[in-house]
């Protein structure tokens, strides 16, 4: 994790000095800045900010990974990584409930915005809890 929230932090401030470079650059003869792509530099630089720190939050609570030690070796990150899912159709409802939602925000029609988000929460639990529930239930003991 520690590769990962240093690469985060370099992105952030790269974004950070390219917004304020931006906002100066684009101030005008009639003392207004561009605010559209300053406000977006500014919020890509709050999301990596966010991520980064969420990054170094976590390695700071975890044991070091292979990838993260000078000594380690390519065979200390072998073995199982973590259980990943055959095939899903929760992913497909997911993405028409979104399409759902976000046809209602471009039309500004609130019943299908409302509609989106209800089947967008109902899609996002079935697929968290696909292998609980069902046939697909996994025996624990």
């Amino acid at each position: 994790m520690k590769t990962e929230w240093r690469i985060f932090l370099v992105i952030a401030v790269f974004l950070g000095g390219t917004a304020v470079l931006y906002g100066a650059w684009t101030y005008g003869d009639g003392g207004r800045v561009e605010w559209v792509g300053t406000v977006a530099l500014l919020l890509s630089f709050l999301l990596c900010s966010m991520c980064g720190g969420f990054f170094w939050f976590v390695s700071r609570r975890i044991d070091l990974r292979p990838e993260d030690r000078q000594d380690g070796e390519i065979a200390d990150g072998a073995g199982e990584i973590g259980f990943f899912s055959p095939g899903s159709y929760w992913p497909f409802g997911l993405a028409l409930a979104a399409a759902a939602a976000g046809l209602g925000l471009a039309y500004w029609q609130f019943w299908l915005i409302g509609l989106g988000l209800i089947t967008v929460i109902f899609a996002a639990c079935g697929l968290l809890f696909e292998y609980y529930t069902g046939t697909r239930r996994t025996a624990e003991h």
